[in-house]
């Protein structure tokens, strides 16, 4: 049962992504989007790095 609930949370967040993406998009904060997307990655790399 899990395995199939931990497929449906992906896909539902990989589509949220995709609609967040479109949006942006629409609104012309590509930019913006990218940023974010960029600086969460490098935190969450710090943070990976720094609890590990």
């Amino acid at each position: 049962m899990a395995v199939k609930i931990n497929k449906i949370r992906r896909t539902l967040y990989c589509f949220a992504r995709i609609l967040g993406d479109i949006n942006a998009v629409k609104k012309g904060r590509v930019g913006k989007r990218v940023g974010k997307r960029v600086a969460g990655r490098a935190t969450g790399k710090m943070l990976r790095k720094l609890f590990k």
